[in-house]
């Protein structure tokens, strides 16, 4: 009898600890974070955000647009972003020279599709150069006021769909290439970017960029 005992709560102690483990391991797994709902939503909306900025990227990379978004003092022109003819120079207030003004050449339309045009024809200031910035810091650049002449978030969403110099770079005249996606789908990706939190890729993933 004492040893059935004493093998019963030997069983019975075996119990209770598979018991007890099995239950910590539940609140374990209830309490982790990777398993909430709420935040399982949250990596999703990010990645999404992510998703949706690089596809942003392949346009802010076109040469439509970043020829005229140079780290350089001078503007870019073609699809090869040569630098422009008649060495144009930026300029103290980013429309060239005093003896060569972009609105010189450049007026409100395209000249018989030789000569671009849009409204306030010129270049993007120096802080919003994005020759060179990987995905994140294309992204980064973006939102930062301080670069990107002071646009809120919103702000920054009418500029980028309904800007005509923005708008410019879907007609662009003559052989030059637009995009490689349509105007409205970059305002609508832009507007996913933005309800989707604005996160930028990460730096580890991001794509590098050569400067020209």
């Amino acid at each position: 009898m004492k040893a059935n005992a004493s093998k019963y709560r030997v069983v019975s102690s075996m119990w209770a600890l598979a018991t007890t483990l099995l239950f910590a391991g539940a609140c374990s797994t209830e309490r982790s974070p990777q398993a909430s709902p709420r935040n399982t939503a949250e990596a999703q909306r990010r990645a999404e955000s992510q998703a949706t900025f690089i596809k942003i990227a392949s346009v802010l990379r076109h040469p439509r647009c970043i020829n005229c978004h140079p780290a350089a003092d001078f503007p870019r022109q073609g699809d090869e972003g040569r630098r422009h003819d008649q060495l144009v120079m930026r300029g103290p207030e980013n429309h060239g020279a005093p003896a060569l003004q972009c609105r010189t050449c450049h007026q409100d339309a395209n000249q018989d599709d030789r000569i671009p045009g849009a409204p306030h024809w010129g270049l993007a200031p120096i802080s919003m150069a994005w020759d060179g910035l990987d995905d994140h810091d294309l992204a980064e650049s973006l939102k930062d006021q301080a670069k990107n002449g002071g646009r809120s978030l919103e702000a920054l969403h009418e500029h980028m769909a309904h800007d005509p110099l923005v708008a410019w770079a879907w007609n662009p005249g003559g052989s030059r290439k637009p995009p490689p996606i349509s105007h409205e789908e970059f305002g609508r990706l832009i507007r996913q970017w933005i309800d989707t939190g604005a996160v930028s890729p990460d730096k580890s993933t991001a794509t590098q960029v050569a400067t020209q």
